[in-house]
């Protein structure tokens, strides 16, 4: 039984690398999102719905129920996934449920990026050198291999996703999505909450949607969005624990 992985923005699969290390499971598919860093297909639209569907027909394709983990937007679409696919899924595991709650208000970046300047913002990023952009991540606590592929990654198509996909998510879309939410119990699922992540709503947010979610909570102190780089063999334990629980 396959275990698929899901990066998010502005990311590569290379985010989950040192963690898979740790984990050593023979049967990963690390996903790679369409527009980042990878070519889209002719007439991707790169809204949550068109990626939520990309998802889907890459689980559909494996042919047989898989643990699903999914990191800041892969999070998001494998809680989708989760609701309204529960067939495709043996667990799911999501470190963004907040993002769901009524109360959700989007980061800074996402509100530029759903408003008129997203455009500059990104030609603006764009038309940094690549060491500058390497060391913008490695400033966040990007590990040196994530933080050189996230840089090579960006490109005019990935801003055109990520702009995309950010303004098919301003608010109250994600609200709509997290009605659903009791439909996720259909499957064991685990609400990761790292502590210090400024971007997925916090704690208090995250552990209701939880809750709605029918999930198992478990949080991360200490650590930020990418707890997956900063503790690796933290993140191990906690999803082998998982798996064990619900085998």
């Amino acid at each position: 039984m396959p275990a698929v992985f899901v990066h998010g923005n502005p990311e590569t699969p290379a985010v989950w690398e040192p963690l898979l290390d740790e984990l050593n499971r023979p049967d990963v598919v690390n996903l790679q999102l369409p527009g980042f860093g990878t070519p889209a297909p002719a007439g991707f639209d790169a809204t949550k719905e068109s990626y939520t569907a990309w998802l889907i027909e890459q689980l559909e394709n494996i042919g047989e129920p898989v643990d699903l983990v999914g990191h800041d937007w892969g999070g998001g679409f494998a809680l989708r996934v989760a609701c309204t696919r529960p067939d495709l899924l043996r667990t799911w595991a999501s470190d963004i449920a907040g993002v769901l709650h009524p109360e959700y208000i989007w980061h800074d970046y996402a509100q530029i990026w759903q408003s008129s300047e997203g455009e500059a913002s990104f030609e603006a990023q764009l038309g940094a050198p690549l060491e500058d952009m390497v060391a913008l991540y490695l400033a966040l606590g990007i590990t040196p291999n994530a933080a050189a592929s996230f840089a090579s990654a960006a490109s005019a198509e990935m801003a055109r996703c990520v702009l995309a996909l950010y303004r098919s998510a301003a608010q109250p879309a994600m609200t709509s999505w997290g009605s659903d939410a009791p439909a996720a119990a259909a499957r064991p699922g685990l609400v990761i909450c790292a502590a210090n992540d400024l971007f997925t709503g916090g704690p208090v947010l995250t552990m209701e949607m939880a809750t709605k979610l029918g999930a198992t909570y478990t949080q991360l102190d200490g650590l930020g969005h990418w707890w997956m780089l900063q503790d690796p063999a933290k993140g191990a334990v906690v999803l082998r624990k998982f798996w064990s629980d619900n085998s």
